[in-house]
């Protein structure tokens, strides 16, 4: 697998991702959208599918990771590391492209987000802040609870996805992606990526009402960066005050998982 490979493969899944992921929250969020004020549980059944549609793209070229704290944490379990930084340079550019994909679908909802004559402040035609659409924003800002919070989901992410890939789990093979030749077992038959996505919906409905469930450094800091130069009207804060937490603790509880992992298993 040439660095090549597993670059593209990386971009490729990480902006499907974050165009799924993105796109459902820009759903949920913007006015004239039709699927505006649909919820939490749309939202998080939106990131599955991104998951799935993601880690199924990339899988052939990357093993589809698309997820800096599941690369630390295979390359923790399995004591490779020289592909990491091309896996995780992969992700942040894809999680960045995709972010300027979603905004470039709901383009004229983004240009919508304007103050109507007439309206007053607290209505429901009011312009709304944006960043949540693309990164995460803690309901209670507490430092240290967020911390913890994407911490203990990452684990949550990390732990099941090392015991479904097995013995087969690699940083510079096929990551959880399907084995190409292989048919026997789940891991050989590609179905852990639906498995995963099912766990991901899990972690939002379970987990992710404190911080939104970042449990994915790329994720978060791609889009925050597109969000910091986009042309959007009203569009609120980048919140960099904030920005360390949705990459330390998920970064954190990948590596935490590969150490529970190696430990009792």
């Amino acid at each position: 697998m040439s660095n090549g490979d597993i670059f593209f493969g990386e971009m490729i899944g990480t902006a499907i991702l974050i165009l799924f992921g993105a796109g459902v929250c820009a759903a949920v969020t913007l006015r004239f959208s039709k699927a505006r004020a649909s919820g939490w549980i749309v939202i998080a059944f939106g990131w599955g599918f991104g998951v799935l549609a993601g880690a199924y793209t990339a899988a052939p070229l990357s093993g589809g990771h698309i997820n800096p704290a599941v690369t630390l944490g295979l390359a923790v379990d399995t004591g490779v590391w020289d592909k990491v930084g091309i896996y995780l340079l992969g992700q942040i550019v894809g999680a960045m492209l995709g972010a300027v994909l979603a905004y470039l679908v709901y383009f004229a909802q983004f240009q919508a987000n304007v103050r109507k004559t007439g309206t007053t402040e607290g209505t429901a035609d009011e312009p709304v802040p944006t960043l949540g659409i693309f990164s995460t924003i803690p309901e209670i800002r507490n430092p240290v609870a967020n911390l913890m919070t994407e911490i203990l989901a990452t684990i949550a992410l990390v732990l099941p996805i090392l015991a479904l890939v097995g013995d087969d789990r690699v940083v510079q093979g096929v990551g959880i992606g399907p084995v190409p030749g292989e048919a026997a077992g789940i891991y050989g038959s590609g179905i852990s990526i639906l498995l995963v996505s099912l766990l991901v919906v899990g972690i939002g409905l379970s987990l992710g009402g404190p911080t939104g469930y970042a449990i994915n450094p790329a994720r978060d800091l791609g889009p925050r960066i597109v969000h910091q130069f986009l042309p959007i009207p009203n569009k609120g804060t980048s919140d960099w005050g904030y920005s360390w937490v949705p990459v330390i603790g998920p970064a954190v509880g990948g590596i935490l998982g590969a150490l529970i992992y190696n430990a009792a298993f």
